[in-house]
């Protein structure tokens, strides 16, 4: 069975490629082993599953999403008809498995996420990653720094801000990984845009820091007045001004919870459609790298969140397919 079969067959499941125990890999794509792979794959898929503090209430158990995505992602293949597109036409894609990480030493787990990072770009390989909360994700793109001299802008799905310095005590926080990536020297602070900003769970500290940073602000007040397609066509222009690459985050709560069980009870937020859509648009002007964070499978006994960033995932990849039928280079080829 390979990974163009239809979806829904009897037995796929079974018939797909295990990362361990009963865990498929993600859509069926190859097992690939990261220190001896020939560098030839366009994408690499890899979970983080850590979980960090817990900022607020009981939300607990997003270490745990990268195993339910998987699972999800058995139901699909790649093609979708409504842009007459497979992804396993014009993308090698493989499974690496899972990035260490040591729940009793946050720093041991963030230098692990960066070295995955920095050897799946040494691969010239772009990296899919799911997690786990939303602490590491400047470790992924401190590896794509490390690359050359070549500027990073950044578009950050999220119902918040997330650039808090700490959280009492921890300088890692799933709330402040924005104002981490910001440290990085080759992130252009100017090219980073925050999209889906709404709620009574931000603070006006972290609006004035993100526009101290020149980072822009477009909050789902501005998203309803322009428009989903104008806003990411206004954010690739400005992620994209003087800088080399552009990196994609994505937090679960940028949807509304009506449509995300797994996520926070964050509401008024984008429909699956709204971001399926942007996130084609994105893989259509490229990017070098993306994450989905923040699902909570303890919460969600259906996964419906799982299924959610799994669709995700694969309309990026539709759109990055459809640069490479269109003749662009991907970010590494």
């Amino acid at each position: 069975m390979n990974s163009k079969d239809i979806p829904m067959i009897a037995g796929r499941k079974k018939g797909l490629p295990l990362v361990y125990g009963d865990t498929p890999t993600f859509l069926g794509c190859e097992l690939v082993d990261l220190k001896k792979m020939n560098p030839s794959m366009d994408i690499l898929f890899w979970g983080v599953p850590w979980e960090g503090t817990i900022t607020w209430g009981t939300y607990s158990g997003c270490e745990m999403a990268p195993k339910t995505i998987r699972h999800a992602s058995a139901r699909y293949g790649g093609f979708l008809p409504e842009y007459e597109i497979n992804i396993f036409d014009y993308l090698t894609i493989g499974d690496i498995g899972d990035c260490p990480i040591n729940p009793n030493n946050v720093e041991e787990t963030m230098r692990n996420v960066y070295q995955f990072s920095k050897e799946t770009y040494q691969r010239r390989a772009i990296p899919i990653v799911v997690g786990g909360d939303h602490s590491f994700t400047p470790e992924i793109i401190r590896g794509l720094g490390d690359g050359g001299d070549g500027k990073i802008g950044v578009i950050h799905f999220d119902s918040h801000l997330d650039n808090a310095k700490t959280f009492g005590n921890d300088v890692y926080p799933r709330c402040g990984p924005l104002h981490r990536i910001a440290q990085i020297p080759n992130v252009r602070k100017e090219s980073i845009v925050h999209l889906g900003i709404r709620g009574p769970r931000n603070s006006p500290a972290q609006l004035e820091y993100a526009r101290s940073l020149g980072a822009s602000v477009y909050t789902m007040r501005d998203i309803r007045k322009k428009g989903m397609d104008v806003v990411v066509e206004e954010a690739i222009r400005i992620a994209r001004k003087e800088t080399e690459h552009l990196y994609v985050t994505i937090c679960s709560d940028c949807i509304d919870s009506g449509f995300n069980p797994g996520g926070p009870a964050d509401f008024d937020g984008l429909t699956p459609g709204e971001l399926f859509h942007a996130l084609y648009q994105l893989g259509e002007s490229g990017f070098s790298g993306l994450d989905f964070v923040e699902i909570y499978p303890l919460q969600d006994p259906n996964n419906i969140s799982s299924h959610l960033a799994a669709w995700t995932i694969v309309y990026a990849l539709a759109g990055l397919a459809a640069r490479k039928r269109n003749g662009f280079p991907l970010a590494f080829r």
